[in-house]
């Protein structure tokens, strides 16, 4: 499996560099094209306090598209709430998520003023790091994503003996014909009974995509929660 590549991201703006967000896209996409979405829809995604990375998945074979290669952050059996998960794949990927933040904390930024968070399997990908792997991150976001049924997410936020948990902002669209708009519901339900707080937005007349008003949304919660310092 190749690598994770982070060479795509938005530096701040002002004096100094105090928290950082990163941004996982969807399977089979890339940073740079995220990073373009992104911009299309909020033009003012950009922070004077905080650098925005876009990561790039490792390209590696993917089960959904027939076993082709793929930029694809984990592999999955099928993209179905009641298919059980790669574990072994996802364990991959749990190296480099945490080799990413660290050297984030090498540059000087604490865990808690990191938000992660990302559309579909970018979004799956941030459940898994704040709510398994770096539970002392600021906030996780995810648009159009969910949690597979039995998930190993659920099992440890169960054992966990009511911890601090980042907060959660999640979205998703009502027409979704990829992710059911239910999945993602039933995703927030479980993490919300496990002792995470947050909101859920539905995104009227959305399919599998992200747009301005769920963008502006999340400029607006992580300006919240990284402010200038």
């Amino acid at each position: 499996m190749s690598t994770l590549r982070a060479l795509t991201f938005t530096k701040n703006t002002g004096a100094k560099h105090t928290a950082t967000v990163i941004f996982f896209h969807g399977s089979g996409a890339n940073g740079e094209h995220m990073r373009e979405w992104v911009h299309l829809m909020a033009k003012n995604f950009i922070f004077p306090q905080i650098k925005v990375i876009y990561p790039t998945a490792p390209l590696q074979p993917y089960t959904p598209a027939g076993g082709l290669p793929s930029n694809v952050w984990f592999d999955r059996a099928d993209i179905d709430q009641d298919a059980p998960e790669k574990l072994d794949s996802i364990a991959k990927i749990e190296t480099q998520v945490r080799d990413l933040i660290k050297s984030e904390n090498d540059a000087g930024i604490p865990t808690n003023r990191i938000i992660v968070g990302g559309f579909s399997m970018g979004g799956a990908l941030s459940f898994y790091t704040g709510y398994k792997w770096e539970k002392d991150l600021a906030g996780v976001f995810a648009f159009s994503s969910f949690l597979n049924n039995k998930s190993v997410v659920y099992q440890d936020l169960g054992n966990s003996g009511g911890s601090r948990l980042p907060p959660l902002l999640q979205l998703h669209g009502d027409i979704d014909d990829l992710v059911e708009l239910s999945w993602g519901q039933r995703t927030f339900e479980e993490l919300k009974k496990l002792g995470v707080t947050g909101e859920f937005h539905v995104m009227e007349r959305l399919g599998h995509s992200i747009n301005k008003k769920g963008m502006h949304l999340i400029r607006d919660w992580i300006e919240k929660l990284l402010p200038n310092l």
